[in-house]
This record gives structure tokens, sequence and C-alpha cells, in this order.
């Protein structure tokens, strides 16, 4: 059983199509507000997702569960891993999730967490750098070029190891939104390959055919 704790599920359901061992997962979210989610979308479920989801998981043969914690549940070594081990979860996949992973789960899941960064670890990375705050801080700093970074999650913000990076140009005249939107595509593209790489350990040019400027 894969967890996904993720706000990008669509995209990421497509890796599923064609691995079948990889083919039952937890999909999770941070949903609005303070509570934490296990839940198969982005912020609260309303009904087109619901049914798009639905649809998708059944033409996949994905198993799609949600189950719902508080903060406390969530950092509750005894309440999380009930959840963990009731759908026998053996690694964990994050996408937008802003907590703090608790340390008692990477210690149970080394090297088994995987996380998406929208820069170029080092660069950009730690507290307060997410989303648009990143292509802010790249486009503020002059910089020509930017990128993703998939890595293992450790006790550190974006401290884990690098498992993958890929770069896009930044020009003169792009702006946070123009980066943003260069980063998504890279996200979309990426992502879902290097997860199936990464957990079945399999080389990643089995899932993706590879441009010079990626960096495995």
């Amino acid at each position: 059983m894969l967890l996904l704790c993720t706000r990008n599920i669509l995209q990421i359901m497509k890796v599923f199509e064609k691995n079948a061992d990889l083919q039952n997962a937890l999909f999770a979210a941070r949903k609005q507000g303070q509570s934490v989610g296990f839940v198969p979308t982005m912020g609260a479920l309303h009904e087109g997702h619901a049914s798009l989801i639905k649809r998708s998981a059944k033409e996949n043969d994905v198993t799609v569960v949600s189950v719902f914690l508080n903060p406390t549940q969530f950092n509750d070594p005894a309440a999380l891993f009930a959840v963990m081990d009731r759908y026998a979860v053996d690694a964990i996949v994050l996408a937008g999730f802003l907590l703090m992973v608790p340390p008692f789960l990477i210690a149970r899941y080394p090297g088994r967490i995987i996380n998406i960064h929208p820069s170029l670890l080092p660069k950009f990375g730690g507290r307060g750098m997410y989303g648009h705050h990143v292509h802010k801080a790249v486009v503020a700093a002059g910089e020509r070029e930017s990128g993703i970074t998939v890595h293992e999650v450790s006790e550190q913000c974006d401290g884990g190891q690098i498992l993958f990076q890929a770069a896009i140009e930044v020009t003169p005249a792009d702006t946070p939104a123009d980066v943003e939107a260069k980063i998504h595509r890279l996200e979309q593209r990426y992502f879902p390959p290097v997860i199936a790489a990464t957990l079945t350990g399999r080389p990643l040019s089995d899932f993706i055919s590879l441009p010079s400027a990626s960096r495995a």
C-alpha cells in the first residue's frame, strides 16, 4: 500500500495505469483549515472532483480510501500507525503537504517518504519557501533557472537526500506566475514516474525518456 499526501491527485494517479505493483493507493491531502485529512483531493472534496476521482480509480483499478485525522491524531504515533497498519502502508509520497512530518514517522519509513519541492534545492528551500513564495524569491533574486526537486524526507525541512531534479529557464521577462506555470509542467511530467522508479527500484528510464536537463 502506498500513501500519497497530495493535492495533485489526478496527475499522480496516471502512473498507476501501467504499473500493477503500485495499484493499491491511499491518497491523502491537507484539508483547508486546521485539520489533516486522508482524502483523495485538494482541499474540500466536492461532488465533481469526487465523481472524477472515483471514475479514474475504477478505470485504473486503483483502490481509493479516505480516513480523517485531526492534528492531534496526526502527531500521535498510536493513532497514525493504526491507520498505516490497517492499510499496510509501506511508503509515503508528499506533494503540497505543508506540515512537518513527525520524527516517529520518518523513523518508521526510512528512505520511503518522498516529497517534491518547486525549486532546485538547496536553493530556495526551508521554512516559508513553498508555492508562490518560492517563485517570487526566484524572480526577485534574478535567477536564470529554476526547477523541481524530488527528495527523501528528513527531519530537516527540505533537507533530505535528492533523488531527482529537472530545470527550466527563467527569462528576464518572466513573472512569478510564469515561473509557476513552467514548474507545474515539470511536476506533472516527472513526479509520477520518479515515484514509480523510486518505489519499484527500477531505472527512471523505464518510465519516461529523460532530456539532458534532468538531474537523476
